[in-house]
């Protein structure tokens, strides 16, 4: 209710009182269409690639564990999402999938690994995001200490994918 009674005052204002905003405003002298046309004159004139492009790049441990961090972000996310889908969707209910899966009889070999599988873009996601905090309070940023950080995530990764594996 208090939202909507400011987002009406706000509506409400008059023109004059934000007279202050837009009162050194200067008008464009060519509009976003024809910006955009000469910027890719320009660059097709040049001949320059479409950027950023993958074939100027060198790749790098850092650039793959950030390509990497987004897409185990993407899977874990799609992955919630189908399980909650199902869930709401399938006529049964987590018990009887429960015993449909126990009744399957695979090997030792399969069933480490489809832990090892689950496991590992979690743990890779949670120690590559507490990564990520480090930095965003100002810490890692030199060269060898991304690296150094990159190691250690893939490190802690791996042995807690098989740790979690074993289980």
């Amino acid at each position: 209710m208090l939202l909507m009674t400011v987002a009406r005052q706000g509506l409400c204002l008059s023109r004059s009182q934000f007279g202050v905003l837009y009162r050194h405003a200067v008008p464009m002298g060519t509009t976003a269409k024809e910006e955009m046309n000469k910027f890719w004159a320009k660059n097709t004139q040049l001949n320059r690639p479409v950027s950023p492009h993958v074939s100027i790049y060198k790749w790098s441990i850092p650039m793959m564990m950030s390509i990497s961090h987004r897409g185990t972000g993407v899977a874990l996310s799609s992955g919630i999402s189908a399980f909650a889908l199902a869930a709401l969707v399938l006529p049964e209910s987590y018990p009887y999938y429960l015993d449909l899966i126990h009744s399957m009889t695979f090997g030792p070999q399969f069933l480490a690994f489809s832990k090892f599988a689950l496991a590992f873009p979690v743990a890779y996601h949670t120690f590559n995001g507490i990564r990520h905090l480090a930095w965003d309070l100002g810490k890692g940023f030199k060269i060898p200490e991304v690296y150094r950080s990159g190691y250690i995530v893939i490190a802690l990764t791996v042995l807690t994918s098989i740790g979690l594996a074993a289980m």
